[in-house]
């Protein structure tokens, strides 16, 4: 059995204020039904200024689901953590971990688009130092002790539930992530299939004398939408798949490594490189005994609510129930 996974970044390039709200809330009843059917996770992330409302506030989001579910978890992959305030974070995920009974898994990354540093003031060139601080911040915090914070002595309460603290990533695709992830015990999540990154990062856990795991992207994990007729899926919404593509590819350098990575202009040349796939339930069953992992993207790119919902019930009682089987 794969483990599962549904997307949600909120995107909706056409969005009113009230056709966003609606979006919003079916997310929520989409995760309730993912948690039904036993998805294993919700993943969402954190974007800012973007113009087509991509999610800000994935810690807010995360709430609201963990207060329409009961078993599913929230991966938040990924925050940009030098723009949070170390403690002001360490308090929300606590609370959230108690919240949640310890659903919650957080990837801090340090994210690639300089402008959204720009606008939060927060200095681009210190942005490695700031990540340092962060995570050695959060691990301390959660302790419930006092400890030194820049000079004055601080403690964050209430502790997390769990233990030894809530579930903390480091993302990215340097060997500086690696090192950080190394050098403080904390798992490595990479933004890509890297095996060469998880090679260096065990390297670096020996020298540190530290324990860690990587959570590495399948070499394939296409974002998948379920459809009875991909053709004319594809016909009439393949344009929400290509805008999404097209913003991320507007973000990436070239020296960026992604698992999401398109060079696509077009909807046929998106279909053809296969990074999003809208694909038959059979072809998702197929593909769920394949790969190590499915990810359904039911609202990609402003996709309409209805068909979202087709997506996720297809694969919800037409796809999960054969794989189990």
């Amino acid at each position: 059995m794969p483990f599962t996974v549904v997307r949600f970044n909120l995107v909706d390039p056409n969005a009113t204020p009230e056709s966003l709200s609606e979006r919003y809330r079916a997310a929520l009843a989409m995760a309730a039904y993912a948690d039904e059917h036993g998805v294993d996770t919700v993943q969402t992330e954190e974007h800012h200024g973007a113009a087509n409302n991509w999610l800000p506030s994935p810690f807010a989001f995360a709430g609201a689901v963990f207060g329409a579910t009961e078993r599913i978890a929230v991966t938040v992959s990924a925050i940009i953590g030098p723009l949070h305030d170390p403690l002001r974070l360490a308090e929300e995920i606590a609370v959230l971990d108690l919240l949640s009974g310890g659903r919650l898994a957080t990837v801090a990354g340090i994210g690639y688009r300089p402008e959204e540093y720009e606008e939060r003031g927060v200095d681009w060139g210190r942005r490695g130092k700031l990540q340092d601080l962060l995570l050695e911040t959060l691990l301390q915090a959660w302790s419930g002790e006092p400890f030194t914070y820049q000079g004055r002595t601080v403690r964050v309460t209430p502790r997390p539930l769990s233990r030894p603290h809530p579930l903390l990533l480091v993302g990215g695709s340097s060997k500086a992530a690696a090192r950080r992830a190394a050098r403080l015990g904390l798992p490595l999540f990479p933004s890509a299939h890297l095996p060469e990154l998880e090679a260096y990062y065990r390297e670096r856990c020996e020298e540190y004398g530290t324990e860690g795991w990587t959570m590495m992207p399948a070499e394939r994990t296409p974002l998948l939408h379920v459809s009875e007729d991909p053709d004319r899926s594809w016909e009439l919404y393949g344009e929400h798949f290509l805008h999404e593509a097209r913003t991320y590819a507007s973000w990436q350098s070239k020296d960026i490594r992604s698992a999401v990575r398109s060079t696509a202009t077009t909807v046929a040349e998106l279909r053809a490189e296969e990074v999003y796939r809208i694909v038959t339930p059979d072809a998702c069953v197929a593909l769920g005994r394949e790969l190590e992992s499915l990810v359904l993207h039911p609202l990609c790119g402003g996709m309409p609510v209805e068909e979202a919902w087709r997506s996720l019930r297809l694969l919800g009682e037409t796809v999960l129930p054969r794989l189990r089987a």
